[in-house]
């Protein structure tokens, strides 16, 4: 059972940046694919990046402004967030998870949560 502890999140001005952080405990790492998903208030749950041992996803609306990071030897996945926009505020998920390719920007494809950390951008 793979326990994920998320931290960061905040209130932050349009244009700022904000890092999040995911620490995992209870299994192995670095066999799991390490995703991050968020959900705005009365909205669905939604993709936001995904990271492998060998390569990066990224919805298009944060392509450029957001970096998911993974660091196996902390047990780590981080989210560095730049440029953030009034649309990025959420409730942001870490999830831990062995999806085939297809299914790694759906929620389905995910074992494990964070508890969700909210991140409100706002002048």
């Amino acid at each position: 059972q793979v326990q994920l502890v998320q931290s960061g999140g905040g209130l932050v001005q349009p244009g700022g940046s904000l890092r999040l952080s995911c620490a995992a405990s209870g299994g192995a790492f670095s066999p799991y694919v390490m995703g991050w998903f968020r959900q705005a208030p009365g909205k669905e749950r939604e993709f936001v990046a995904a990271i492998t041992t060998s390569g990066t996803a990224y919805r298009d609306s944060v392509e450029g402004r957001f970096t998911i990071s993974r660091y196996n030897d902390k047990n780590t996945v981080s989210l560095q967030m730049t440029a953030l926009k009034p649309d990025d505020t959420a409730l942001y998920y870490c999830a831990a998870g062995r999806p085939p390719t297809y299914r790694r920007r759906s929620e389905s494809g995910y074992d494990y949560w964070g508890q969700g950390i909210q991140v409100t951008v706002s002048s």
